[in-house]
């Protein structure tokens, strides 16, 4: 039903909706309900019943996301979209005693096609219908009403990325005619003192300028950056689903590093305070969840949360997140149905790691590793697990620790530090506690320390 009135809009695995290259929120409200205006609604507008979902206006679009259900039972449906583009007119809201009481409400006039969906260019529209937005959560309608003109008059959807006019010529030419004013004339005592410190004040004003019309250049430019390069790696991402088999190793490596590279340049539209007030922390741990995916992958599964909060302050740009925001971000996980998850270890260290991550796979490799005849004499070290599973050496002590406590390792500690090997107790029996086994890891391990 909705998807014949409205365009439905995709969502990431987190349940947050897929922005455009060039799209940046401005505002979300949760607990809205988009409802049509009877008066004023067309025969062939089949608008359908919207109630209770999570609105966000971005530059571009007006997106309605059910708040009902999980985002992995979510129909196309319950996900769906208005472009402001198809937006006519923004009603005013009359302030009155009455109003004060109700719940905020806010109209605004969208085009219809003859199909019976919301058209964004003019050409196509055949009536118009009245959308009213009944905001029935926290939310200042004021500031959204602001941020809807503003996105609206905006029109980001048709300009693009707004450029900074260069104006250092201007300046220049102002700044040189006013001194060339009065280069000819030779002023000596205090008319030539204040002339000279008058020049050097415009100097400086021009110098000051210029500085500034650069820094503006370079912010706008590094914009700019970000949204190229969410473009290219949107574009790999579509090319790689479609590229043929006979495609070679090193053609598809060199993509996928460049879709890496891509990513850490920067997230082009960040969860702020600003934008998304109450439900920034719910927000901000939906955008992590699709951050660290790939992250996560190239690390084997799972990674210390540390160097999560570094790389995803990183991609963020200027808009920093405190540890304490991450780590409420990370624990909100539980109560959506994303495949990764915050753990911590028995010694306190905490890490994100894959739903589908198994430690008996880490331990088989363990085991593999001190089994061999180096290890069985000398054991094995954090440094040695982690040349081994890829992984960094803290987070390869944690795994022989909880190895350790799982009874398959036993644990050497001496001044060159923490040594581990194999387990050979469980098959030592207690009724012979010197008999020498021919079979097994204890067999292993005598031959591996018999001295020849």
């Amino acid at each position: 039903m909705a998807g014949k009135a409205f365009p439905s809009v995709g969502l990431t695995p987190s349940g947050r909706p897929v922005l455009r290259p060039d799209e940046i929120e401005s505002s979300l409200i949760s607990s809205v309900d988009l409802e049509s205006d009877d008066q004023s609604l067309s025969s062939n507008f089949n608008f359908p019943r919207l109630k209770s979902g999570l609105l966000i206006l971005t530059t571009h679009r007006l997106i309605w996301i059910s708040e009902t259900t999980s985002s992995a039972s979510r129909s196309p449906s319950e996900a769906v979209y208005i472009p402001l583009a198809s937006v006519t007119h923004i009603f005013a809201h009359k302030k009155s005693l009455k109003s004060m009481f109700a719940t905020p409400r806010v109209r605004f006039q969208v085009r219809v096609s003859a199909e019976g969906c919301v058209a964004e260019e003019s050409g196509g529209s055949v009536s118009s219908s009245v959308i009213t937005i009944v905001m029935r959560g926290k939310g200042d309608l004021d500031v959204f009403i602001s941020k809807f003109w503003e996105a609206w008059r905006g029109r980001a959807w048709e300009s693009g990325v707004a450029q900074v006019g260069d104006k250092v010529g201007a300046v220049k030419e102002r700044l040189d005619a006013t001194i060339s004013g009065g280069s000819g004339l030779m002023m000596a005592g205090v008319s030539g003192i204040l002339r000279k410190e008058q020049e050097m004040w415009e100097s400086t004003d021009k110098s000051l300028q210029d500085a500034f019309q650069d820094l503006n250049a370079l912010m706008s430019k590094a914009k700019e950056m970000v949204m190229l390069a969410e473009r290219m790696r949107q574009k790999l991402l579509s090319g790689s689903n479609t590229q043929s088999n006979s495609s070679n190793d090193e053609e598809l490596g060199s993509k996928q590093e460049m879709q890496d590279w891509l990513l850490s340049v920067g997230i082009a539209s960040p969860v702020t305070k600003e934008s998304a007030g109450a439900m920034y922390h719910q927000q901000l741990s939906r955008q992590l969840a699709d951050f660290v995916r790939i992250p996560l992958e190239k690390a084997g599964g799972v990674i210390n949360l540390i160097d999560v909060y570094c790389l995803f302050n990183r991609a963020r740009g200027t808009e920093l997140i405190s540890p304490e925001d991450l780590l409420r971000a990370c624990s909100i996980w539980e109560k959506f149905d994303v495949p990764i998850m915050l753990r911590k270890f028995d010694s306190g260290v905490m890490v994100i790691q894959s739903k589908s991550y198994s430690d008996e796979e880490v331990f088989t490799k363990i085991k593999s590793m001190v089994q061999k005849p180096d290890a069985l004499r000398a054991g094995i070290s954090a440094s040695d697990a982690a040349m081994t599973l890829g992984i960094a050496p803290a987070m390869a002590k944690e795994h022989l620790l909880n190895a350790e406590s799982k009874g398959l390792l036993c644990r050497d500690i001496s001044p060159d530090g923490f040594r581990f090997y194999i387990n050979l107790f469980p098959e030592i029996s207690q009724e012979d506690i010197y008999g020498v086994k021919d079979y097994g890891t204890y067999a292993m391990w005598v031959t591996a320390t018999s001295v020849c």
